[in-house]
């Protein structure tokens, strides 16, 4: 291989893969994309379309409190199925740990030193695409029905306070003045002016595919099972079938299935499926502005792919469980709460698998114990948000770039 033109296989075509390809070719490696599917038929097909800068720790003090009410109300923003508890329990005491105040504060700058980019290395990926039309230049309002919900979210809103991201407090007939279909319930909402939205998230894979294939970048089908080192230096990805492709490096980057490639090659990480739904309202009956999100609630509605798409929650139920569709339908009735103009007509439910660290941060990193194989997944909610900048820093790393944010917080070895 010529080391002038290094080879580089990115197993994984959601939009972190696809993202880390494109930005990679662009700096002159030579890379093949690679996944079992098509590119954004997984967890990227389905987001809520956010760029959501607001990051928050999911784990500490507040969240403890709040889980057994969740895990006892079968219409709360968390569900764990019965069958899984157990197989979830050594991911869940480390989530606790994570939450601990000596942790916290350690993952929230983390966390925000990521989204401190954000939105710069999103446009500057969208600009390099030419589809910056692809992102809308309306915020996010987050949204309260009760004082006191809103007072249980200022730990969150002084943490964006304390790194300087920008929002105002709403109250009365002026939310309404921002978001008119909203109910006269809604007492309390925080305009969030730099949390953008896509116009649709899948169409925003399938142009980066284009844009890379462009550039010269090629992509193979194939279900990875191993990735080896060879004795010439060489790192070899083997998928079923007996095929291999060999490469300088190789970037894991396949959701929550990295884990079982991370297993095998003898540094397992602690990757959970946060299970998602969303319902694609096609005949919504009312016209949106802005994005809005009820953290009380835990879910999102979001106007992208052509409607309105209400998603969130997290069930806790693994890969192989069939889909509960019961849960996107509370979804809804929350959302015609907050709007009560929300018709459900031409809608279609769908289930998708976040892949989640207990620690809510991703790994961005290399190996730990083998040279050439590195490592990008465990983004939870936060994939399309942080799909440029992981990129960015992916390709920096990689190409010996001093990247411009402390990595160690990200690091795989780091459990």
């Amino acid at each position: 291989m010529d080391e002038n033109r290094r080879a580089v296989v990115v197993v994984g075509a959601g939009i972190i893969g696809v993202a880390i390809a494109f930005e990679l070719q662009r700096r002159g490696r030579q890379v093949t994309l690679v996944d079992k599917g098509e590119p954004g038929e997984g967890a990227s097909f389905g987001n809520m379309a956010s760029i959501a800068l607001d990051f928050a720790a999911s784990s500490g003090p507040s969240t403890w409190a709040k889980i057994p009410g969740w895990l006892l109300d079968p219409e709360g923003p968390v569900w764990l199925r019965p069958s899984y508890a157990l197989k979830m329990l050594p991911w869940f005491l480390r989530f606790v740990a994570a939450g601990r105040p000596s942790r916290l504060r350690e993952i929230e700058d983390a966390g925000m030193s990521l989204s401190r980019h954000a939105l710069g290395d999103f446009r500057t990926m969208l600009d390099a695409i030419g589809a910056l039309d692809l992102m809308t230049e309306e915020g996010c309002l987050a949204i309260y029905e009760t004082e006191s919900e809103f007072a249980g979210d200022r730990g969150h809103i002084e943490l964006m306070r304390r790194h300087g991201f920008e929002h105002k407090v709403l109250s009365g007939t002026e939310i309404r003045d921002y978001e008119p279909a909203l109910s006269l319930k809604i007492a309390k909402a925080v305009l969030l002016p730099d949390n953008k939205s896509i116009r649709d998230p899948y169409q925003l894979v399938l142009k980066l595919v284009d844009a890379a294939k462009a550039l010269g970048v090629t992509f193979t089908s194939g279900a990875v099972q191993t990735v080896e080192r060879q004795a010439n230096g060489a790192v070899s990805v083997l998928l079923e079938g007996g095929r291999r492709l060999e490469a300088n490096d190789v970037v894991l980057a396949a959701g929550v299935h990295t884990r079982f490639i991370a297993s095998v090659l003898g540094e397992p990480i602690p990757l959970e499926t946060e299970r998602g739904y969303h319902t694609q309202i096609m005949k919504p009956g009312i016209a949106m502005r802005y994005s809005i999100i009820w953290p009380h609630r835990a879910f999102m509605v979001t106007p992208t792919a052509g409607g309105i798409r209400v998603g969130g929650n997290v069930e806790l139920a693994g890969l192989d469980a069939p889909p509960d569709f019961r849960r996107p339908r509370i979804l809804v009735r929350h959302a015609q709460r907050a709007l009560p103009g929300l018709q459900v007509e031409d809608a279609k439910d769908w289930m998708g698998h976040r892949p989640a660290l207990p620690d809510t941060i991703p790994i961005i990193s290399p190996s730990s114990r083998i040279p050439g194989v590195w490592y990008a997944t465990g983004h939870g909610h936060l994939g399309l948000t942080f799909s440029a900048t992981t990129a960015r820093l992916m390709a920096d790393m990689m190409t010996g770039v001093t990247p411009e944010v402390d990595m160690t917080p990200f690091r795989i070895n780091r459990y």
